[in-house]
């Protein structure tokens, strides 16, 4: 699992878009990965790796690692399972040609089944 703030990249890719007001949405291309707000510092990066490996086990069984059941060959449903419950996708006010984030808000890209390539797509819309 790797977590990656991705805030400045965002912010840079509003910049160069001229818009100065609107909306900025974001959407991971990767049933995998995730995209979410949260405060960027080390422990809490550290506690939300521990708290998605408790709620997703990647011990347990899934039918989608089981040769009989999937062509899968990754052995990655647990990648799945987190992918889904954190989501692929946001959508943000875009305010003065940056992204609207409270004073402890970071963009973060989850990687739950990497190290891999990934793409983000970012649309941004506005005046």
């Amino acid at each position: 699992m790797q977590l990656s703030n991705i805030t400045d990249r965002i912010n840079e890719v509003v910049r160069k878009s001229g818009i100065r007001n609107g909306l900025v949405h974001l959407q991971t291309l990767h049933t995998t990965t995730a995209v979410f707000i949260n405060e960027w510092q080390d422990a809490l990066m550290h506690d939300v790796k521990v708290f998605m490996e408790k709620v997703v086990d990647c011990d347990q069984y899934y039918r989608h690692n089981d040769p009989n059941f999937s062509d899968c060959e990754r052995l990655n449903a647990d990648a799945h399972m987190r992918g889904m419950l954190m989501g692929q996708t946001l959508c943000l006010q875009v305010r003065n040609a940056s992204v609207l984030l409270g004073t402890w808000q970071s963009i973060i890209l989850a990687e739950f089944d990497g190290p891999r390539t990934r793409t983000l797509a970012v649309q941004v819309s506005g005046v």
